[in-house]
């Protein structure tokens, strides 16, 4: 735009980068990833063009920068984010407009990782068991990332008691290194539960200091108490001191639900929870002893005698209540009683309630009829707990668990039964226990409720162990099959059946002195492939082991993470390596061959071959097969079938999916360095300086006059390339390399490679002055650690031009070049480099080195002398 004045032109966008990054890598092209450490300045600058000068605006993911971290900057070139956190990280986008054409848009991701190692141990890994069923639920949580993963172990054995370790990385991203955590599981883990010593709500005034506490009934490990508030927060004078929470001088504002929090990392964390109520700062509490009470009976004054017995200090009734008992009710007792509560000093009304007995009242009373306790169910059956109730007016029931804090079948604490009738639909073992009925408080009457017991027992059939089980074995070979038994109740098993596809082959009584009953078939044959059913029998019903017996090889496991599977070599077909691994490959017999079949989708054919195997295959040993032939940009169904010498084992079937190659066709690879992004080179880490993309002459010439290119290798003075400065501070010996994005190679054939590939790898240079050190190219592949010797070298002085250098390499693996510059004596050592090719085939005309050159030349001025020499000869 600078050099169209009076020229409109649309916008472009190009964000670069500054700051503290620890890593800088290209994904696909196309997605820039941007990382730096917590606590961190960010500067991310977008470079527009265009005319008029367009409208620049930052924006993060959906919404606006602005919103979230209200910086100025954001409507500026230049997006500024001091002391970044890991919640700021996100994709960043920079949008240009000006009303030419449609908006330019460029977009990085910017991950934030922790600074200090102190922080970083944050990502670690919180570990739940949730033991119900007999089943183990493992979740793995990192807070760093946020991320959950699960484990889950069913059919809990002994065996499975053991240390379980949960490992968070980030592959050592910024330095930080992996976090683990171990969990010790035994037969005594755990959930935590708790209990209260506290009433629900707590009435207090403003002022009064409230302790709460809390106490754990159970749980293994021991659990970690914490205290929680709806308020956000505790309020900042509380202290809390084990499972005790002290509220000093405790205010309205700090009135709400209040929640003590048990947690081992076993099941879901316990919670119990209480309110408080504080009073308004106007109302004056009133203890109980300053409250007076009276009976009155048909308004006249009631004293208490030998059977109107009047009592207000009961242990078994609340604070500031009375009761009135009336012993051996006679038909002169009918009337309406009244109870009077007032103020010892007076200042409030009295208040009052009354309660009418006539002939119909008749006081409750409360049995379990007989033959209802203990009551005997069976699992998954509706059950009716039943408590007779009588009187008049006839009180509510109230159901709750007596032998244990355990909530009721639907979920809360208590239940109401209105006929004494408590009906439980599809009862569960966990159900058995002990359930209080007791009778509600109503009209006045039944201050001392009145409560009976009724015990359930849920009978359940045996729960048994391998609930399925796969069994591979070779024909002629003995199979032994175990089913054993968890756990039942009643606990006394009557018998067992084995059974073949509903064909009973053995039943007998179960060894009251063993837990387990086996079945051995002496030889395997094909007519003993099948399902084996094990079935335990006891008063509630049958528990079933499930064996699936099959003389097949497993199925192999085809290994989705290849690097690269894709790859092209011609332009209308493409290759793709098939890897996989075999599961359990000794189970059956050794594995001979593999039956490759592959069909394209949507076809119905099937094209076979078999894929000989010649060693005996390891466990987790990696199989490589290369499809050849295929069609772009069709989709093609795999299957692979292991053979033993029993004949074919189970299939596994994957689809191939064509996508174009990641990394740039070597055919096309071309780099002049004209973007910013530098054709996805990046710099050694390991180096001691790094090469510096420019324009026109390298440095003012005043300083380095002779040094260095006036122009690109096409001639542009706005034209790119990369250089090495040699000024101060480096000094003789500096290196300074580059490294090119990874190549992918291609395959020859679909049994690998039989020589390696070849390709021509080319690039022009420029060295002049008089301190020129030495370029060199190496080729670094897949795996290696050091380089090796350079496949091109040149040192010293090559005059004011570019040259051209050509050079065949021949990789085995992914790879990528490295070009190194190193400092020379002096100053006046720059070395560029620009137009970098890389394309499959040996190098047709290498152009030759100046010692070739010079060579040549020798060989000519030699040719002509003899010429000359030969002409006079003749002469003579």
């Amino acid at each position: 735009a600078e050099y169209l004045i009076g020229m409109q032109s649309p916008p472009t966008v190009r964000i670069i980068h500054s700051g503290h990054a620890c890593n800088v890598e290209e994904e696909r092209h196309t997605e820039r990833v941007y990382t730096i450490r917590e606590g961190e300045t960010l500067e991310l600058t977008c470079l527009v063009t265009g005319h008029p000068r367009p409208q620049i605006r930052w924006t993060k993911t959906a919404g606006s920068v602005s919103d979230r971290f209200q910086d100025s900057s954001v409507f500026n070139d230049t997006l500024h984010i001091a002391k970044i956190l890991r919640n700021q990280g996100g994709r960043y986008y920079c949008k240009a407009e000006n009303g030419l054409g449609s908006p330019a848009i460029k977009s990085i991701r910017v991950d934030v990782y922790c600074k200090f190692r102190y922080f970083c141990s944050l990502l670690l890994c919180f570990v739940s068991f949730f033991l119900k069923l007999q089943n183990v639920l493992v979740s793995v949580w990192s807070e760093l990332q946020g991320e959950t993963k699960i484990l889950k172990l069913k059919n809990l054995r002994p065996q499975d008691y053991a240390n379980y370790s949960c490992i968070a990385s980030v592959r050592n991203v910024c330095g930080i290194p992996d976090r683990s955590v171990i969990f010790g599981l035994t037969n005594k883990t755990a959930s935590p539960s708790i209990k209260l010593l506290v009433e629900d709500p707590i009435v207090v005034n403003p002022g009064q200091t409230v302790s709460l506490v809390c106490i754990t009934t159970g749980g293994e490990p021991t659990p970690t108490l914490t205290w929680v508030s709806t308020n956000d927060s505790l309020p900042q004078r509380s202290v809390v001191k084990g499972g005790t929470l002290t509220l000093p001088a405790i205010t309205s504002d700090e009135a709400g639900v209040y929640s003590c929090v048990a947690s081992n990392n076993v099941g879901n964390p316990a919670k119990k929870s209480t309110t408080i109520v504080v009073r308004g700062r106007k109302v004056e509490a009133t203890p109980p002893e300053e409250l007076t009470f009276s009976w009155l009976k048909n308004g006249r004054s009631l004293r208490s005698s030998e059977r109107m017995v009047i009592t207000q200090t009961d242990p078994d009734i609340s604070p500031g209540t009375t009761n009135l008992d009336i012993i051996d009710l006679k038909f002169t007792d009918f009337g309406t009683y009244t109870c009077v509560a007032a103020l010892k000093g007076g200042g409030i009304p009295e208040i009052s309630i009354d309660v009418n007995i006539s002939s119909t009242t008749v006081p409750p009373s409360l049995t379990v009829p007989r033959g209802k306790s203990p009551l005997v169910a069976r699992e998954g059956d509706t059950v009716e707990l039943e408590c007779l109730v009588s009187g008049k007016p006839k009180p509510i029931i109230l159901w709750s668990r007596a032998d244990k804090e355990a909530p009721m079948p639907d979920g809360s604490m208590q239940m109401e039964s209105y006929d004494g009738v408590l009906r439980i639909v599809n009862v569960s073992r966990e159900m058995t226990g002990s359930y209080r009925c007791q009778t509600s408080q109503y009209n006045g009457f039944n201050v001392k409720p009145r409560e009976a017991v009724v015990e359930l027992i849920v009978q359940y059939p045996p729960t048994v162990e391998p609930v399925h089980m796969e069994v591979r074995q070779g024909l002629g070979r003995p199979v032994v099959m175990t089913c054993r038994v968890l756990r039942a109740h009643p606990s006394r098993v009557l018998r067992f059946e084995w059974l073949l596809s509903n064909r009973l082959l053995h039943a007998g009584a179960f060894d009251p002195h063993k837990d387990e009953t086996e079945y051995t078939i002496r030889s395997l044959n094909r007519e003993g492939w099948g399902e084996y059913t094990c079935n335990v029998i006891n008063e509630a019903g049958a528990g079933k082991c499930t064996f699936q017996v099959t003389g097949k090889a497993y199925p192999p496991e085809f290994y989705y993470d290849t690097y690269s599977p894709l790859w092209q070599n011609r332009p209308r077909v493409y290759g793709f390596k098939l890897q996989w691994t075999q599961m359990n490959p000794g189970a059956v017999d050794r594995i001979v061959a593999y039956r490759l079949g592959i069909r394209q989708v949507g076809l119905q054919r099937w094209w076979e071959q078999e894929i000989p195997v010649g060693d005996t295959i390891g466990k987790g040993e990696l199989m490589t097969h290369n499809l050849t032939e295929l069609i772009k940009p069709e989709s093609y169904e795999v299957r692979l079938t292991p053979i033993t010498r029993f004949g074919e084992g189970d299939s596994t079937i994957r689809i191939i999916t064509y996508s174009a190659p990641i990394n740039p066709h070597l055919r096309e690879f071309h780099c002049s360095f004209e973007e910013e992004a530098i054709c996805m080179f990046t710099q050694d880490k390991n180096d001691d300086f790094d090469w510096t993309r420019h324009s026109a002459a390298t440095r003012d010439t005043k300083y380095t006059p002779n040094t260095g290119p006036g122009a690109d290798r096409a001639g542009s003075k706005q034209g790119f390339y990369m250089y090495i400065e040699t000024s101060r501070p480096r000094k003789e010996g500096d290196q300074a390399r580059l490294v090119s994005p990874f190549f992918n190679i291609a395959l020859k054939n679909s049994y690998g490679l039989t020589n390696p590939s070849a390709y021509c790898f080319g690039f022009f240079y420029h060295m002049y002055g008089k301190h020129i050190g030495t370029l060199n190219a190496f080729l670094k592949q897949k795996g290696q650690v050091t380089l090796e010797a350079p496949v091109w070298s040149l040192s010293g002085n090559q005059g004011d031009r570019w040259k051209q250098a050509k050079v065949s390499i021949h990789p085995t693996t992914s790879f990528q070049i490295v070009l190194e510059g190193i400092r020379g004596p002096g100053i006046e050592g720059d070395i560029a480099i620009d137009d970098i090719t890389l394309e499959e085939g040996e190098c047709r005309d290498p152009p030759p080195s100046d010692a070739n050159a010079l060579s040549t030349s020798s060989h000519i001025w030699l040719l002509c002398t003899t010429l000359v020499l030969t002409l006079l000869e003749g002469q003579r």
